[in-house]
């Protein structure tokens, strides 16, 4: 519940921003919504800045659906070796040592996020911390470092908001000839009915399942390079044995953007996976000279 009120209260405060932002665009503009440059307007407003206003939140909602607890003064061991860890590894890999932060899960995991590859978090599941051994949550947490070192989080946020640009459009444009179609032009000079956002509705619910599938394919890409990453920061052997641990592990239970960010991905789904296989992922690693 409190996952899905989080999801509710930023989705409904997205647009609400980026509707007076449209507004005043067109305000200052004079440009006619209905047009099809307005209509292309409102797609890149909608596109981009929606999945740009997450990656700025994604910190903070990461923090407040998982209880993520930011390590600032280690209380243990543990928590020392973790932090001097990835300020080692990021600093190897050129950024500024990420926020690294522990929430408590069963399921052996960790993810990355953050709008900046300087500013990034770092977080790791009590599961993982309880499973793995030393050197394998090592090579986790260069997985993770390399996201960030990579860019990840902003070339998949420019992804989505390309993707999400060509679908708000694409089912608008589809969306009037439909319409108009169907009512026979009657509603053409008044404006469009309220035929035509059940139409575009559903047609933004198809073309959005459709076009997810290009970005489950860099999701997938991406992490062959994580995992690369990872093997040239601690070597290929402890990314190796922590993929191999991880098989033996259960489903994640990380949602949504930090889903696509976690060391692993749901196990099946196809074109909609998010991760590799993890048997592909070792024989990457494997062929690694």
């Amino acid at each position: 519940m409190k996952r899905i009120a989080l999801f509710l209260i930023t989705n409904l405060a997205v647009v609400l921003v980026l509707g007076i932002v449209l507004n005043i665009i067109f305000a200052f503009t004079g440009m006619n919504s209905r047009s099809t440059e307005g209509l292309l307007i409102l797609a890149i407003v909608f596109g981009f800045g929606g999945s740009f206003i997450s990656l700025a939140m994604s910190k903070w909602i990461a923090k407040r659906s998982t209880g993520a607890i930011v390590i600032e003064n280690p209380g243990n061991e543990t928590e020392s070796w973790l932090v001097n860890t990835v300020r080692a590894q990021a600093q190897k890999a050129g950024i500024e040592c990420p926020e690294v932060a522990i929430y408590n899960a069963p399921d052996m995991n960790a993810f990355a996020t953050g709008m900046n590859k300087n500013k990034a978090l770092v977080a790791v599941s009590t599961g993982l911390l309880n499973t793995m051994t030393r050197d394998e949550i090592e090579a986790v947490l260069a997985h993770e470092v390399s996201h960030v070192a990579n860019g990840d989080m902003v070339t998949l946020a420019l992804i989505q908001g390309v993707v999400n640009t060509f679908v708000i459009f694409i089912a608008r444009v589809v969306g009037g000839i439909i319409d108009n179609f169907l009512s026979n032009n009657d509603e053409e000079s008044s404006g469009h009915g309220f035929s035509y956002f059940i139409i575009v509705f559903i047609l933004e619910m198809v073309f959005g399942v459709l076009a997810s599938t290009i970005v489950m394919y860099y999701s997938r890409k991406r992490e062959f390079s994580a995992d690369s990453g990872a093997a040239a920061l601690v070597g290929k052997e402890k990314m190796i044995a922590a993929l191999q641990r991880l098989q033996k592990g259960s489903e994640p239970h990380l949602e949504g953007s930090l889903m696509a960010f976690g060391i692993s991905g749901k196990r099946s789904g196809g074109l909609f996976m998010s991760h590799p296989p993890l048997a592909s992922r070792i024989e990457a690693l494997q062929a690694i000279s």
